[in-house]
């Protein structure tokens, strides 16, 4: 895809971000909606739409095992590069390194990745895998960390902080609209045109909701980029060149990953810093000015990279 063809299939995701943005600058929309909006697009409309594309969708082809196990050998050396850039800095705080590699690692597929993958491929199916990879393996390690590293009297004991973790990382409405279409894809479940309908229709909202909601939330929290640490600077540089590139070298080197597979792991590993960090940060209360700085920046520099990695992937 040539860079003019790249910056037009990205007009659509300036439109919704850019609205967003300037509707909440404007003081327009007030920038507290962009909750509601985050929350309807998280909880409901992505979810519609992954239930019906993977109910729909051939597992077989869906599920690249090689190209599974290519992004998780690069994640894998992803989260080592971190936790040594981690505590080679004075930070080994388990909590902390473990925010610091959900900084670094995870990234943003409801907002942003599912949005663009739609607007540039027609279909986020290639998202699917790796969005269980990262639920499922990613964020339940984080999430145990911090539910291990806990204090105080309503914390309990190990065993049952392991059990609010698992809890948490595989009730979310993402995963379980995943693992209902592919649990019912398998059994090959008749579910009724209505109902796949309905969830289509809801689910083609998931796009634009997303991204106005993101623009809503950049738009009132501002860009401080004079504030900027080295911290910052470094974790924002590896999520967003770094972690892609690696993405490129292991996939495409070492697992012999090519063709469309490579530019959608590419792509994927190219997407900012989820806004879960954030949440998390909040919850476990570690980091939370550094993750909601790396959440609102690193989702600027992926949208203003993305021209330079559709074009160079797909060139």
């Amino acid at each position: 895809m040539g860079g003019a063809a790249a910056l037009e299939k990205l007009v659509p995701v300036l439109l919704a971000f850019g609205g967003g943005v300037l509707l909440a600058r404007r003081k327009i929309v007030p920038p507290e909606a962009s909750k509601a909006f985050a929350d309807y697009a998280f909880l409901f409309a992505v979810p519609c739409y992954l239930f019906g594309n993977i109910y729909a969708s051939d597992l077989g082809a869906l599920f690249d095992w090689r190209a599974l196990g290519g992004y998780a050998a690069t994640a894998a050396l992803a989260v080592a590069a971190v936790v040594l850039a981690a505590t080679a800095s004075g930070t080994r705080e388990p909590r902390a390194v473990a925010l610091r590699v959900m900084a670094g690692v995870q990234v943003n597929t409801a907002y942003f990745a599912v949005p663009v993958f739609i607007t540039f491929f027609g279909t986020a199916a290639p998202i699917f895998p790796v969005l269980l990879f990262q639920v499922c393996v990613l964020s339940l390690v984080v999430i145990a960390i911090m539910e291990l590293g806990r204090a105080g009297p309503g914390a309990g004991g190990p065993a049952q902080r392991l059990g609010r973790a698992l809890g948490a990382s595989l009730a979310t409405p993402l995963v379980l609209a995943c693992n209902a279409g592919i649990l019912l894809n398998l059994l090959s479940v008749h579910v009724p045109a209505v109902v796949l309908d309905g969830a289509a229709f809801v689910g083609d909202s998931a796009s634009p909701v997303a991204l106005f909601a993101l623009g809503l939330h950049l738009g009132g929290a501002g860009l401080d980029v004079r504030g900027t640490t080295r911290e910052e600077a470094a974790l924002i540089a590896f999520k967003c060149l770094g972690f892609p590139l690696l993405a490129w070298a292991v996939c495409g080197g070492l697992f012999g990953v090519g063709g469309d597979w490579l530019t959608y792991l590419v792509l994927i590993a190219a997407m900012p810093t989820p806004q879960n960090l954030f949440i998390f940060a909040q919850r476990y209360d570690v980091g939370v000015a550094l993750s909601a700085s790396i959440v609102i920046k690193s989702s600027v520099v992926s949208l203003l990279l993305l021209p330079l990695w559709i074009h160079t992937v797909t060139g």
